[in-house]
């Protein structure tokens, strides 16, 4: 009796492993592996003493040895471009609530809007032997070659919202056509003199948007004029910058259509400061739908995108190349996921304009 005490406060004190139990019982380590697996070919009276003493020890097994079994780590690696709004996060939630109930965690990378950072994050995740790999690439990013290294080595792997250009999966939205529907509804609006504050030009969101935008105003015949399009990027600072701009002038826009809302906002707050009445002087749109969209005075008018069904699918596709892991280059799919436009203040004239439309 006093052997067993000591011996369950020394297992107390470290992790308890199925050598343990083989020895208690004196017995094989396999025959308690077995037993522990509720295999077939193990004697019932020895499968209800493993069964007992693991339970009495407090038995878990060990996960770092199931999954160099089943080579499998269970980790997931998320590679996001950063985490000041909501965007990211709520695509994060689509992820976990399709992982999570397949056992997987995962872990989250920051890449900064750093290229450099992006491929530590990529190396350390594949050092880690990380399941595979959801990501958003950042405005710069350089690692193409990487990314197909990955791909080649079998690693399943799926891009979304900002994608490269790679024979890999991803998950979007149609970039040209919610902003094509953004500017008909500035022209729709009546507005005829429309800025387009432009993304990362080597982003494919970007380029996607200015051609909507470009289109837009052909289809309704409206002249394009070069200078009407500022390069700004995708920062609140930079929206800041561009307004600054659109202020020096000779004549002023009637409109803004911002590449995303952050700029938007950070133009509109300073056209504000500067006396400019906002939709009266100037009409902004946004894209993207952010919390602020709905804090800012008036509120603004963005195309919302489905982040959270965007994790939802680009995890749902991640499994199934994980399942079938040597056929990742064989499964390749692109989904397109729709949008909304969602129509406020910020760029129309009447209030009882104000709509959202599908």
């Amino acid at each position: 009796m006093i052997r067993t005490i000591r011996k369950l406060t020394a297992m107390s004190k470290q992790r308890v492993t199925i050598k343990d139990i083989a020895n208690e019982l004196k017995i094989s380590v396999s025959t308690v592996s077995r037993a522990l697996t509720d295999r077939w070919d193990v004697n019932p009276e020895t499968r209800k003493a493993v069964l007992e003493l693991a339970e009495r020890w407090n038995y878990h097994p060990n996960p770092i040895s199931l999954n160099l079994k089943r080579q499998q780590s269970m980790l997931i690696g998320v590679i996001i471009p950063e985490f000041i709004n909501s965007f990211f996060p709520e695509i994060i939630i689509g992820f976990e609530s399709v992982l999570y109930p397949h056992k997987y965690q995962i872990v989250i990378c920051q890449s900064n809007e750093s290229s450099e950072k992006e491929l530590l994050n990529l190396k350390m995740l594949e050092s880690n032997m990380v399941d595979g790999f959801l990501i958003s690439i950042t405005k710069e990013t350089k690692n193409i070659d990487y990314f197909n290294h990955l791909i080649d080595n079998g690693f399943p792997l799926v891009f979304f919202n900002r994608c490269p250009d790679v024979s890999a999966s991803s998950v979007v939205i149609d970039d040209y056509k919610w902003a094509f529907l953004a500017v008909e509804h500035l022209i729709q609006q009546g507005y005829k003199r429309i800025v387009h504050l432009s993304g990362q030009e080597n982003l494919d969101v970007s380029i996607q948007r200015q051609k909507g935008y470009m289109d837009a105003l052909k289809k309704h015949s409206l002249p394009l004029d070069e200078s009407l399009i500022i390069p700004c990027g995708i920062l609140m600072e930079q929206g800041i910058i561009s307004a600054h701009k659109i202020l020096e002038m000779k004549e002023l826009p009637d409109a803004i259509f911002a590449v995303n809302d952050p700029t938007a906002i950070g133009a509109m707050k300073t056209l504000q400061k500067h006396g400019i009445k906002i939709p009266e002087d100037i009409a902004v749109v946004g894209f993207t739908e952010s919390q602020i969209a709905l804090i800012v005075e008036p509120n603004l008018t963005t195309v919302e995108q489905p982040t959270f069904e965007i994790g939802k699918v680009a995890a749902e596709l991640l499994l199934e190349q994980i399942k079938h892991n040597n056929e990742v280059k064989k499964n390749v799919k692109k989904i397109v996921l729709e949008a909304k436009l969602n129509i406020r203040e910020s760029s129309c004239r009447q209030k009882q304009q104000i709509l959202n439309e599908d």
